[in-house]
This record gives C-alpha cells, structure tokens and sequence, in this order.
C-alpha cells in the first residue's frame, strides 16, 4: 500500500473552499426560514411541521448521493460532477425562495434548496477522506470546519448588515428586502465557491485510490450484501410493527398531525429492508437498495458508537435553527408578532447571534482544535466542547439582554466547531477507502433523524407543555447537548497518524 501526498495548505485550501459556499447558502436559511414561514402565515407550533422538508431531504439523498459518488469514476473526476450539480440547483434555489408569497411554495423551495445542498455537501465530507492522509485528517476536516464556520457569518449577518446599510426590513409587504437581497447575493456566493473547488483540485485516478486503499474493494462492496443475504426477517418485521405503532398512537395521544411522517417513514424502512433482503437471497445483490441497506446493517462499531453522539448532539442544534428567532424575539425584544418592528429587530439580532457561533468555531476550528487534539486525543477534545455548547443553550433561561447572548453564542460556537470537525475526523481514519461514500452518507443519517424528530414531535410537546413559552426548547437543547457528552465516552480513540 502507498500513502497518499502530503498536502500544503494551498492544497487543503482549495479541497474545502467550496463549503465556504455552501454554508452561507445553509446560514440563510438557518437563520431566515423561521421568519419567512411566520411573515407568510405561519404559526410557532407550525415551524416544526414546515422545517421537515430539510431532514427528510437529507436522510434520503445522503445516502443515494455517497453509495452512487463512490462508483462514480468520470474523467471530471469522482465527487466533483456532485459538488457542481447540487451548487447550480441550490443557488437557482437561493434566487427564487425570497420570491415565495405563499406560505406552501416556501417549504417546497425549502426542500429544493436542501436537497440541493446535500447534493453537494455529502461528496465533500467524502473528498477530504479520499484526498488526505490519516494523519492529516484533522487538519483537514477543521479546515472546512473553518469554511463553514466563516460561510455561516457571512451567511447569517447579511441581513443584518444590510438592513444598517438603509435596506429595508419591512415585513408587512411579504418577505423583506434584506433578506431577498441576501438570499441572491447566497446563491452567487455558493456557486463561484463550489466552481473555485472543482476547478483547482484533481482527484485521484481509479489506479491510485486502489494503491492507497486499505482493503479490497470488491470485497469490501461485497461482504455487507452476503451478510445481509443471511439475516432473517424479523428485525425488519419490528421496524413496520413500530411505524404502526407510532401512527395508531397520534390520534389516541392527539400528537400534531406531522407525527404520522415519523411513523410512516419507520414502515418505509422496514419494507425496504424486507424488499433489499429478498433481492440479496435472490442473488441480486448488486442493486442500490441492498447495497446501502447491507451496509448501514453493517456499519463499523466506531461508527455506531460515533452515531449516538451524532443524534444527541444535532437534535440540540436543530432545536437552536427553529426556535431561536421566536425565543429571541418574544423574550429579549417583547414581540412574538412576526410583522412588528420589534420582532424584526430580534430576527436581525438573531442572525448576528448566528454569526457569533459560527465565527468561533472558525477561530476555534483553525486555532485551537488540531493543537488540542493532538495534546488531549479526539475524544476527549470533543467531548468538552459538547459541555461547552449545553452551557451555551442553558444559559438562555437565565439571559434576557440580547446582547448578553453573545456570550452564550461564544459556548455554542466551540461545541459547533467540534461537532463538524471530531467525528468527521474519527470516522475517515476509521473506514474502508473505497466505503467512505456511502458510509458518509449513512453516517449523516443520525444528523438527519434527530432533526425528524424534533420536527415531528417537538411541536407536541411544545402544544402540550408550554404553547407560549418557547424558552424551554433551549434546555432540552441543553439536556440533549450533555447526553451526547455523555455518549462519547464509549468511543475509543483513533490515533492521529499514518497507520
């Protein structure tokens, strides 16, 4: 086996530029989507229900995306032919979702512009693993960490520059002028980002990636759809009887109606297990469906330890995307009216607040975790940076000044730094070269469910509990936050360094 070249800095720069893109794409929407589904009609304990476009999107394309990007062998490359497909589609996105007037077109164009970015997202988690050495892997992944993080800034606080620089934010009109400008300026930004990428790196040839690779591809392809040829039904046969269950017990617990998804989408993974099962004993193993489900049955333990933290930990975060705006508003500003001056004001501080986290993570990813890591391990880095981000999120029951936040925003912003960096960096150095697609893809799943979860069942107990108090939603982000901390104490440590 030969190692891969050493990248300088210009090659590490130009593999993860195009994320900076990317994420000031995802930033605007983060941070903006709350309000335009409130400035169109939307309800709070309908924020939710029209967020889950962006989860599913992910937990089906991802998948596709990395089991397909694995196989794919062009002579524009690899993962590049994705990058550049999804950035053309999300930008056209960009450009037309500020444009909405009706509250149903918002969420449609919410879930072209997601499904565009996974597009393009997921190939790249895969790209620093294919082109870097494991002991680079660190470096690597906090480098686009520190795109993403600088992508958010500029991403989250264009709104509110702009609305500084004389452009209006009047709502009453429909989607106000900072935030339709800021979306055009996202979409251009996103793809001269992704083209910089595609145009300034040079994947490997089929012939090299087999000289670096760590096992046999064929048989690394292979092996998962011969194990699942021999399992029997009944762990499928569970997950349809639990869907079931799930969609009997919300009108028998008057959940909110978008509790069926989750149900329905538990019966849609059993038959397809059942379906990739029949078709592996049948001997056509070779299809999408029983690759991906044979290899998600047979994930590496690291990667299943790894997948807890990741539910835990992006369960916090997408509560903090739904539900800062309307904490922020109604608790530091005195307005749940999406129309009023005062809620437009917290929605703009709101994005500013966004810009602080993700500006730390840029500076913590750059500065401070590839040195901590190497001193303390990445798991115990991560680990206090979790505990860094639940004190973020609880200390939002005790903060009523905005600009207190800031500092609140400072825990969260170490927490986001690792979560993009740690288990990306664990994960790489963990896996068959010729499975880090698809694997990639399925790891992203326990980003996704999480979020299919607060979206489905969040806005019950938010119904429930507290239908006027959404501040509580932050100390869940914080319960949660710590159990992820908790979680990644089963996660043994993988040297950083070629094996």
């Amino acid at each position: 086996m030969t190692e891969k070249p050493v990248q300088g800095f210009a090659g590490l720069w130009n593999i993860s530029f195009g994320f900076f893109g990317i994420q000031i794409g995802f930033a605007l929407q983060n941070a903006n989507m709350s309000r335009i589904f409130q400035t169109l009609g939307g309800s709070l304990d309908d924020l939710s229900y029209l967020w889950v476009a962006a989860p599913l999107t992910g937990l089906l394309v991802q998948p596709i995306i990395g089991h397909y990007s694995d196989r794919t062998w062009t002579r524009f490359g690899r993962r590049r032919p994705y990058f550049f497909a999804g950035a053309v589609l999300a930008a056209l996105a960009l450009f037309v979702m500020p444009e909405a007037k009706m509250l149903w077109l918002a969420a449609l164009t919410l879930w072209v512009l997601d499904a565009s970015v996974n597009v393009s997202m997921e190939p790249f988690r895969a790209f620093v693993g294919d082109m870097l050495r494991k002991d680079q892997h660190t470096a690597g992944y906090a480098l686009q960490t520190a795109f993403i993080g600088a992508g958010a800034v500029v991403g989250s606080i264009f709104p509110f520059v702009l609305a500084h620089l004389g452009v209006s934010g009047d709502a009453l009109a429909g989607v106000p002028d900072t935030v339709r400008y800021s979306f055009w300026f996202g979409g251009a930004a996103l793809l001269l980002a992704v083209l910089w990428t595609v145009g300034n790196t040079r994947e490997y040839s089929p012939e090299q990636m087999a000289s670096f690779a760590e096992s046999d591809r064929d048989e690394a392809h292979s092996a998962p759809v011969r194990a699942l040829a021999s399992r029997g039904f009944a762990t499928s046969i569970a997950w349809i009887v639990a869907g079931i269950a799930v969609i009997v017990a919300v009108p028998e617990l008057a959940l909110q109606k978008e509790v069926y998804l989750l149900g329905a989408l538990l019966v849609a993974y059993g038959g397809a297990s059942l379906a990739a099962i029949v078709l592996a004993r049948a001997g056509n193993g070779g299809n999408a469906l029983s690759q991906i489900v044979g290899d998600f049955a047979a994930m590496p333990s690291v990667m299943k330890r790894l997948a807890l933290v990741q539910f835990f930990s992006w369960s916090a975060l997408f509560i903090m995307w739904i539900f800062t705006t309307p904490v922020v508003a109604q608790y530091m500003y005195g307005s749940s009216d999406a129309a009023s001056a005062a809620y437009n004001a917290g929605s703009d501080w709101v994005g500013v607040l966004f810009a602080v986290y993700n500006a730390v993570a840029a500076l913590v990813a750059l500065l401070i975790l590839p040195r901590l890591a190497r001193r303390i391990g990445r798991v115990k880095t991560h680990i206090a940076c979790l505990l860094c981000g639940a004190a973020g999120f609880a200390s939002f029951l005790m903060v009523r000044d905005p600009t207190l936040l800031i500092v609140s925003e400072v825990g969260v912003g170490i927490a986001w730094a690792s979560i993009l960096a740690m288990p990306y960096a664990i994960l790489a150095s963990s896996l068959p070269q010729a499975k880090l697609g698809i694997y990639m893809g399925l790891f992203n799943i326990f980003i996704v469910l999480p979020q299919l979860l607060v979206a489905t069942l969040m806005g019950s107990v938010l119904k429930a509990f507290f239908p006027t108090e959404p501040i509580w939603t932050m100390a869940f982000a914080a319960i949660v936050m710590i159990l992820a901390a908790l979680a990644m104490l089963r996660v043994p440590e993988v040297p950083d360094k070629f094996a």
